[in-house]
């Protein structure tokens, strides 16, 4: 099981070796922005090293929602980035699972989703895995619930999709850890990646505020639980910079080798 962190893009490897990490997470462009990644000047090394890389999606982009004016650039930003991540080999490309504006009907956001795939097929569909990751807030988010969840995997059909499992929200979500991993699977057929967070935000407060696998209001032994039934590679999203993170690291591996 690769054990690694959310890390500055500017040099995720140096990054990684100061967290003794396995795989790294980084944004390819401003993570509240629109603008479309640019190439980097580090793409062989990135591609020939031994570290598992990961990319995050801008925050901005919202494949479901009913806004044109948003929907559209979505779709176009999610498929540069996702041509971007496999120009440096990354392992997945990591999008939230977004939402409508209050008052929209939520199946035309799952629909959207659809399309959003459909629309990546006409140029040869994604070159890299695209894995949607759950939510912490909003009642009309198309991957907070697992009920949603099911709509959303129901819409996409025989697309091939992945998804990532984040601990904090699915706690702040409303979801409780605690069999979690089977009864996402018996939605999705498949978890890729776990996002290891605990919570600054209480069960099902929609707050997306993580907090340090020892901190927080979820027991960490929960957070071990999910992991080892996912068997996943895993992400930590931590605050604190490489000492905070490596300690989460650390604090996974000595956790899931031993068994404790």
């Amino acid at each position: 099981m690769r054990i690694g962190a959310h890390v500055d893009q500017a040099d995720p490897l140096a990054e990684a070796a100061a967290r003794s990490a396995e795989a790294v997470q980084f944004f390819l462009s401003d993570p509240q922005g629109w603008k479309a990644p640019k190439p980097r000047e580090d793409a062989e090394r990135l591609r020939a090293a031994e570290v598992d890389l990961y990319v995050h999606a801008p925050y901005v982009i919202n494949v479901a929602t009913l806004n044109n004016r948003i929907r559209i650039p979505s779709r176009k930003l999610l498929l540069g980035h996702a041509a971007a991540a496999a120009g440096i080999g990354a392992k997945g490309l990591i999008v939230h699972g977004g939402h409508v504006n209050a008052g929209d009907d939520l199946a035309v956001g799952f629909d959207n989703w659809r399309k959003t795939f459909a629309y990546a097929a006409d140029s040869g569909g994604f070159p890299l895995p695209v894995l949607i990751e759950n939510t912490a807030g909003g009642d009309n988010s198309c991957a907070r619930r697992l009920d949603a969840l099911a709509r959303l995997w129901d819409a996409l059909g025989d697309h091939e999709v992945g998804f990532c499992l984040d601990t904090c929200h699915a706690y702040a979500g409303g979801e409780e850890l605690l069999d979690l991993v089977d009864r996402v699977k018996a939605i999705t057929g498949r978890i890729d990646l776990v996002h290891a967070n605990n919570s600054k935000g209480g069960f099902n407060s929609g707050h997306d505020r993580h907090d340090n696998l020892d901190g927080g209001t979820i027991d960490p032994d929960l957070v071990v639980a999910v992991i080892r039934a996912a068997g996943a590679p895993v992400i930590v999203e931590t605050p604190g910079g490489a000492a905070g993170q490596g300690a989460d690291i650390a604090f996974l591996r000595d956790r899931l080798v031993t068994g404790a």
